[in-house]
């Protein structure tokens, strides 16, 4: 993978950022490696091997060449959307769509996000009513990553009027009549990830797409959410072990008064604090990984990792950028880039307030 990136992404990485968007060539190209296809059967063009750990070497290593934002595509088509079409679909939606998936050909997203609503999945407005062999769309979403790119967007629709049970999942394709997309977001980082609004105005998709059954919607998203976190929480610790790395480089370098500023006490302490929570995070974020790998991840886990690893990789990353000084504000160093990438790891795939309200139920303390 490392191989990979420094071949495929690096020479293009910053025409890219420009840009606002990865190019298909680079799912398709890692469709060729293998590296989306990981839980996919081998008769349906994946490796038939389902072990995570796979998943995070992409991670791990966008993380380390400073080109994160160019791997959180393809992460998001084989970490958050790809268990959908393993979990939920059938047969032959199975074989209609997951070969396509693994060789990068198909390009996934999924829309839950609502310009009215975010982490709460109550909340959810758009609305597909049953239409013959089909269902008509209306509605919006916002803020959905890959969504340019996307050929398959799962949307998470209300069919019902029960805050849960009127949830379904419903998987549009690219050319549907009544499907547009918004421009390009302008983001404060990940300039090199396509995100943007989508918009249902009676786009009738056949009902042959439903994934799972009709108000199944809530008890798919709530299953599958817990890899999604996890996924945020493997890139977390991975950006923030990178940040620390170049940082510890940094402060061998530079001087200040004869000196390495690495050898000032406050810099060795700082350092010392970062080194050890970074090791105790990860130690933790890989227990969940493993966990993960036996079926046996549970959703407060996974919401613990999430909400401490993003914030500890906020603190990381604020604490590097200060430690390189003004060079910490430039763009040309890495810091400051995986500085402006980081902060949404805090907002996206629910929020730490919400992280901490679902390990908060999880307690029993009783009605607030």
């Amino acid at each position: 993978m490392r191989t990979f990136l420094e071949k495929e992404v690096i020479p293009n990485y910053a025409q890219w950022e420009q840009d606002g968007i990865t190019p298909r060539e680079l799912f398709t190209k890692l469709g060729e490696l293998g590296a989306l296809g990981f839980g996919v059967p081998e008769r349906l063009g994946g490796t038939g091997i389902t072990d995570f750990r796979y998943n995070a070497v992409l991670q791990e290593e966008g993380a380390r060449l400073a080109v994160a934002p160019a791997v959180l595509g393809p992460s998001l088509q084989a970490d958050v959307c790809l268990p959908y079409f393993l979990d939920l679909a059938d047969d032959a939606q199975q074989a209609r769509w997951l070969p396509g998936i693994t060789a990068g050909r198909l390009i996934t997203a999924i829309a839950m996000t609502e310009p009215g609503t975010g982490s709460d999945l109550s909340g959810i407005r758009t609305r597909a009513v049953r239409d013959g062999d089909h269902y008509l769309l209306d509605g919006a979403k916002t803020f959905i990553s890959n969504a340019i790119n996307a050929d398959l967007v799962i949307v998470a629709v209300r069919t019902g009027e029960h805050p849960h049970r009127g949830l379904s999942l419903i998987v549009v394709e690219r050319d549907t009549p009544g499907f547009t997309r918004g421009s390009r977001l302008k983001k404060v980082g990940l300039h090199a990830q396509d995100t943007a609004e989508l918009f249902f105005t009676g786009a009738r998709v056949p009902a042959a797409n439903l994934l799972g059954g009709e108000g199944e919607g809530f008890a798919g998203l709530t299953r599958n959410l817990a890899q999604e976190r996890l996924s945020c929480s493997v890139a977390a610790i991975a950006q923030a072990t990178a940040a620390l790395q170049w940082t510890i480089e940094y402060v061998r370098e530079r001087h200040a008064f004869g000196n390495p500023i690495g050898s000032l006490q406050h810099t060795r302490f700082t350092l010392a604090e970062l080194s050890t929570e970074i090791d105790i995070t990860q130690a933790y974020v890989d227990l969940c990984v493993l966990a993960l790998n036996a079926g046996d991840l549970d959703p407060v886990d996974a919401a613990k990792a999430k909400w401490w690893s993003t914030e500890l990789q906020g603190r990381v990353m604020d604490t590097c950028v200060q430690l390189h000084g003004g060079y910490g504000y430039m763009t040309e160093y890495c810091i400051a880039r995986a500085w402006l990438d980081s902060r949404v790891s805090r907002i996206y795939a629910g929020t730490t307030e919400i992280m901490k309200e679902i390990i908060g139920r999880s307690l029993q303390l009783g009605a607030a």
